[in-house]
């Protein structure tokens, strides 16, 4: 297997490695990488690679991280993976399954954007990050996009969920199917915002490769960049006291060149996640961490993940 030549060492932590890894891609040799997944694409794993590795019951995040993954959109290929199969928790990331379901129904035209989303009291109770819903207010699907993308609103993601499926039970379902439709095998949801889960319920699980396949899947949705790229918004502007100024949570969107999404997600046992994309001129790069221990950490105290000459 021919070596991806690079044009220096990249030294990167988690939160510092994904804008290294975003400008590297420019380095990269397009000759694919044997063994390689990308999402969409055919799956040609070496002879006993094994399956993914379940998450444990708890906590899992991990220094760097639990998993990560760096694919060229347009080829289809992989160009960095470590430990990209094994499993967490991918929090508020999972978000982009939510957008991917509704922009799926307004491309089919059982859904628009300008569609009226009740607030019912579920979703007005659900705690935390939020654009704090109240019961029977109304919005239209395209706010409550942006403030699912923007804010990470988990009251908007309720809302959302229970307008085209009803409830979160069947909307859960619908996240379960499409993943399993992608070809998300190490994939499991049982919420639809990745907040940590009630008595008896199970955590949502995924992998990094998986999200890849999931980012990969929205891209292909013409106004999926629209919202994943929105740096500030706000949310009821024409209320005095209601009005709430989101500001995305993704700070590669000011920091990285050609950076127009996608989502970040953070709980205490998951860690700080992220899957992000950048374009420059004619390609389009995909970089998913998951899992990473500490934010802080990741950006103050770089660590060697690639070195390949």
């Amino acid at each position: 297997m021919n070596k991806v030549p690079f044009s220096e060492r990249i030294w990167i932590g988690t939160r510092i490695g994904l804008a290294a890894l975003c400008a590297a891609w420019f380095f990269l040799d397009p000759s694919p990488i044997r063994g390689a997944v990308a999402p969409g694409g055919t799956t040609a794993k070496p002879p006993g690679k094994p399956a993914a590795t379940p998450a444990p019951a708890r906590t899992i995040p991990r220094d760097p991280y639990v998993g990560a993954i760096v694919v060229d959109v347009g080829a289809k290929r992989v160009l960095f993976e470590d430990r990209a199969d094994v499993q967490g928790y991918p929090a508020s990331v999972l978000k982009l399954m939510d957008l991917l379901i509704i922009l799926d129904r307004i491309e089919g035209g059982q859904l628009s954007f300008q569609d009226k989303v009740p607030v019912s009291a579920k979703a007005a109770a659900t705690g935390g990050s939020q654009v704090w819903l109240a019961e029977r207010e109304v919005f239209t699907v395209d706010e409550l996009l942006y403030a699912l993308m923007v804010r990470s609103a988990n009251d908007a993601a309720v809302a959302l969920a229970e307008k085209v499926a009803g409830n979160t039970s069947a909307f859960v379902g619908l996240m379960n199917q499409r993943a399993r439709d992608l070809g998300m095998t190490s994939t499991r949801f049982s919420s639809v915002h990745g907040l940590p889960p009630g008595p008896g319920q199970p955590h949502d699980v995924t992998t990094a490769r998986d999200l890849a396949r999931l980012c990969y899947a929205v891209l292909q949705k013409r106004d999926a960049l629209r919202y994943t790229s929105t740096r500030q918004r706000t949310f009821r502007p024409a209320s005095s006291k209601g009005a709430v100024v989101m500001r995305s949570h993704n700070p590669l969107l000011a920091q990285v060149a050609g950076c127009d999404g996608l989502k970040t997600g953070y709980i205490a046992a998951a860690g700080f996640s992220i899957a992000v994309t950048a374009q420059r001129q004619d390609r389009r790069l995909v970089a998913v961490v998951l899992g990473s221990a500490d934010r802080k950490h990741a950006a103050h105290e770089p660590i060697p993940i690639v070195n390949i000459n």
